[in-house]
């Protein structure tokens, strides 16, 4: 019986008992967490390097040839030179001494003859006025001379009367005529002391107006060296605190410009010839030119000969020194029987690549992808090339194709 009663008991359910506590889901949440990371992740790896974002590429446009030059001529040697001034002038004092004022200043317009500074002009004051004393006294002195000579040259007339009438001896006489010609002679060196200190006064007069420092040749400063109360010498070499200049002038109507023309190409130019010259800082800006002269000498170290050219141009834009472009053109010969033949477009030569035997280009396209065209080309037309056919006016070709760029491969421009 108690057996049972305990076997009765232990099926009896604990109704204060604390139910049993539901199992958590916090291990799911962290897990979904994790995946959503993971395919983040792995979605911006694609965007970063799974997407074909193309090859880096650069490029440039085909430009037109043969109706663009001037005249109608087509170039046939490119070069690069520089601006340079046929008349350029550092003006400094032709004596040593000590800056007084300077009247110029950068960019000012000159002309020739102005005054552009003055020395301290105490030393060449004071030789012009002891030059000018020695001239007074000079002319005094030649004075008191005619003077003397005059009576002297009276005192023989009368001696000379008196002598022919017995009344004075002879020597007397002798003694008179000895005493007009000393004073004769005396006169002559009196007047020609008199014209030396003249001189001497002139010089001192120049010595002075070296003080002055003028404009030699009508201009523009493009540099000051000097201020007031530095010491200015025409003969220093530039050492120490002596200045050797006041300032330096260029006539910008004697622009030109000079350029290294390849001794190779040489033979392409030729006095006379017509230029199209394109400053650096204004690459739409075409300049009629001219070939002046060729020099007849090479350097060497280049194997460079220099050009002369001239701008036919005035315009206050062209400056000293700067780079410049310049086409050689060959003068277009009238049409007579035949139609005028088209002259194509000119690219870099490095936009020029050969695959499979053939000269080939890479065009970029509005969808971004390499064209590769294949092409006729001419003339070597400096650091580019003519090309015939092939390509078009204004469409971007690739400079330098990486070998691994086929046709219809996806480019992106070098910036993008």
């Amino acid at each position: 019986m108690n057996n049972s009663a305990d076997l009765l008991k232990e099926l009896r359910i604990d109704r204060k008992a604390a139910p049993p506590e539901p199992p958590s889901r916090r291990g799911l949440w962290i897990g979904l967490g994790v995946m959503v990371l993971v395919v983040l992740l792995a979605l911006g790896a694609w965007f970063a390097f799974g997407r074909d974002k193309g090859i880096e590429v650069k490029t440039v446009a085909a430009t037109a040839i043969g109706n663009g030059g001037v005249g109608g001529s087509a170039s046939v040697l490119d070069a690069t030179g520089y601006v340079v001034a046929r008349r350029m002038a550092t003006v400094s004092a032709k004596v040593t001494g000590k800056v007084q004022e300077v009247l110029i200043e950068e960019g000012m317009r000159v002309e020739e003859g102005q005054v552009l500074a003055r020395l301290e002009p105490i030393d060449a004051e004071a030789e012009r006025a002891l030059a000018n004393s020695q001239l007074q006294a000079a002319r005094s002195q030649s004075v008191g001379v005619q003077a003397q000579l005059k009576e002297a040259e009276a005192n023989v007339r009368r001696l000379g009367q008196l002598v022919s009438q017995q009344l004075v001896s002879k020597a007397q006489y002798d003694q008179a005529v000895a005493e007009r010609d000393s004073l004769r002679a005396q006169g002559v060196t009196a007047q020609r002391n008199e014209r030396a200190a003249a001189d001497r006064l002139r010089i001192a007069d120049i010595g002075k107006d070296n003080t002055v420092v003028r404009a030699p040749f009508s201009g523009v400063v493009i540099a000051k060296a000097a201020q007031p109360g530095e010491i200015v010498s025409p003969l220093s070499a530039g050492g120490g605190f002596t200045r050797t200049g006041i300032g330096t002038i260029v006539d910008m109507d004697s622009l030109e410009v000079e350029v290294d023309v390849g001794e190779a190409f040489i033979g392409r130019v030729q006095p006379k010839m017509p230029v199209e010259a394109t400053l650096n800082a204004y690459p739409d800006w075409k300049i009629p030119a001219e070939v002046i002269a060729i020099i007849p000498t090479a350097d060497r170290g280049k194997a460079t000969v220099k050009v002369r050219i001239a701008i036919k141009v005035k315009d206050p834009r062209i400056v000293p020194d700067m780079g410049v472009n310049v086409s050689f053109l060959e003068t277009a010969q009238p049409a007579r029987d035949a139609a005028p033949q088209p002259q194509g477009v000119r690219v870099p030569a490095a936009a020029i690549t050969d695959r499979g035997g053939q000269q080939v280009a890479f065009v970029v396209n509005r969808e971004q992808r390499a064209e590769q065209r294949a092409l006729q080309v001419g003339i070597l037309m400096g650091n580019d090339r003519q090309v015939r056919s092939g390509l078009a006016a204004g469409e971007n070709v690739v400079l330098d194709p990486p070998a691994e760029l086929q046709d219809g491969g996806r480019v992106r421009t070098a910036g993008d």
